[in-house]
């Protein structure tokens, strides 16, 4: 791992999506988010955030390769300043809105799936 240095007792540290084709899933996510990647191998990439932490960033989380996703448990959300950008943005990249946008408490948000069928969310403030 590069440069990991969150160790906040008690929160969310590090996120791992289960993908069934990572090189599918590093397009996607790169398309509908910008995210950059550390690969280890053909198995696992690294997710690296935007933060500026020197030439190689942070990691935040992983994409896992498995032979087959599964729905359900805890739900992953990222956050965005334009909800509606966001979505053109996952649509655009070959992702599935399955529910919202929508109004909650905290802003608005919708939920969507990946390539590989992981339900994720996104937010906004406003």
């Amino acid at each position: 791992m590069t440069a990991h240095t969150h160790s906040i007792p008690f929160t969310i540290d590090y996120v791992e999506i289960s993908v069934t084709d990572m090189q599918v899933a590093r397009d996607f996510y790169g398309a509908a988010f910008g995210w950059s990647f550390t690969t280890y191998g053909d198995q696992y990439s690294g997710i690296r955030t935007a933060a500026e932490m020197g030439s190689d960033g942070e990691e935040a989380g992983g994409l896992l390769l498995v032979e087959k996703v599964t729905r359900g448990g805890p739900l992953v959300l990222v956050y965005a300043d334009d909800i509606d950008d966001a979505v053109k943005r996952v649509t655009r990249a070959g992702g599935t809105v399955v529910n919202g946008p929508y109004d909650f408490p905290g802003g608005r948000r919708f939920h969507f799936l990946d390539p590989s069928g992981n339900e994720l969310g996104v937010w906004s403030a406003s």
